[in-house]
């Protein structure tokens, strides 16, 4: 048989279907695959949804109906009056400033203070460390609540009542930053640290040139965490503040509650101005964050 005539006889070969696989690399049936996105766009529709509703009703202008049957999603004239309307009912952009204030030094003192601990349970060998890692654990259950008026004694008698130095003291180092940056420090290699010590480097060197670089990521999750915390944090403030001029926005946003209770599209600019910065930040560090998940996942 000729060349061509074995080509001509030859079948035609069926194109290879695509197949979907997971991380392990198995193959997810159809079935499967259509539940997984079902439950993506509930988890979705639960977390996103009520941000996107407030978004929407912060730019209906005054004659459309918010509370209509059945609701409309999108404005029908789209307008940024009421962003304008909360500025000139509180002073929205100091209150913004101070919470800024506090989120960045308290994300500067949970990085610095976690890495440090962090490092310090991981790696340095010393009598009570198991016991000083039970601390933070223990530290973890003990709810807000219940230790809020020993802050509150504390702070006053340190004179940093109505001060923005007495908001961020309390939560500067929190306890599960400081375990997360522990099992972070744990996963690395200790053989790299060991070839350090070897040539000479000192605690210092070999943290601050060494492990530190290699858990950036961790290092992105405390900060988003700790500026989180700060940022929506209402209680705490709301205590120790008494001076307007040191509000932050979570208690002055609390303004529009109480004065313009039945103005739903105020309310909502100022839930959207709150929520900005925070998303603004995620999007910046999320490279980091998923990196960072799982640099102390491991070991515990």
């Amino acid at each position: 048989m000729s060349v061509a005539e074995k080509v001509r006889t030859e079948r035609p070969v069926a194109p290879r279907e695509p197949r979907v696989a997971d991380e392990h690399g198995r193959r997810i049936r159809g079935l499967e695959l259509v539940w997984r996105y079902l439950l993506l766009l509930v988890v979705l529709a639960l977390t996103v949804g009520p941000f996107l509703w407030q978004l929407s009703t912060s730019l209906k202008g005054p004659t459309e109906d918010i509370f209509s049957s059945p609701p409309t999603f999108l404005p029908e004239h789209p307008t940024l009056h009421n962003y304008e309307r909360v500025a000139d009912t509180i002073p929205v952009w100091d209150y913004a400033l101070n919470s800024l204030k506090v989120a960045a030094a308290n994300v500067v003192t949970n990085c610095a203070g976690s890495a440090l601990a962090g490092y310090a349970l991981a790696r340095l060998r010393y009598r009570g460390r198991r016991a000083a890692t039970l601390a933070f654990v223990l530290a973890m259950l003990v709810p807000v609540e219940g230790i809020i008026i020993a802050q509150f004694t504390t702070m006053r008698e340190l004179g940093l009542n109505n001060t923005l130095v007495g908001v961020v003291l309390p939560g500067s180092v929190a306890a599960m930053n400081v375990l997360l940056m522990r099992n972070a420090f744990l996963n690395l290699p200790y053989e790299i640290e060991e070839a350090a010590f070897v040539d000479g480097a000192n605690v210092w060197q070999r943290f601050w040139r060494i492990a530190l670089p290699s858990v950036r990521g961790t290092l992105a999750v405390v900060a988003i965490f700790a500026f989180m915390g700060a940022w929506d944090d209402f209680l705490w403030p709301l205590i120790v503040l008494s001076d307007p001029s040191k509000f932050t926005l979570t208690i002055g946003l609390n303004y529009l509650h109480g004065t313009f209770a039945n103005d739903e599209r105020l309310v909502a600019a100022g839930t959207v101005i709150a929520v900005a910065p925070l998303i603004v930040l995620f999007a910046c560090l999320q490279r980091y964050f998923f990196r960072g998940v799982g640099e102390g996942a491991v070991k515990g």
